[in-house]
């Protein structure tokens, strides 16, 4: 099986930054894409951010060019950089990765931007 773990949330104010990583553990191999979601509380679940394997990347309009996607693969893990943080932007985080036609989901990391 595959392991998902996500690490690195928490409470930050508006304009400042956070780096969420998601390591993956276990059968790691032949995972096509990565890629970050998020949701707040009543709300539906937002994919943010992917990457695949070759290093492309894209993202969400409600990020874009405040957020950044990377991965290390010598560590298996997938890193967000979050700048320039609103109070919308808070959430749980997920990691979410494709491997053999199935989604593996990370248990996810809280994030809350507020004064």
């Amino acid at each position: 099986q595959l392991q998902l773990v996500e690490s690195g949330g928490g409470l930050v104010q508006p304009g400042g930054s956070l780096r969420l990583s998601c390591a993956a553990s276990g059968s790691i191999f032949s995972i096509n894409a990565m890629d970050w979601y998020r949701q707040a509380p009543g709300k539906g679940r937002e994919w943010v951010a992917f990457i695949t394997n070759d290093g492309t990347s894209k993202y969400s309009d409600s990020v874009k060019g405040r957020f950044t996607i990377s991965r290390d693969n010598a560590k298996n893990t997938v890193y967000l950089q979050m700048n320039s943080l609103k109070p919308e932007d808070t959430a749980v985080y997920y990691c979410h990765a494709a491997k053999g036609g199935y989604g593996y989901w990370g248990q996810g990391t809280q994030v809350t931007v507020s004064a």
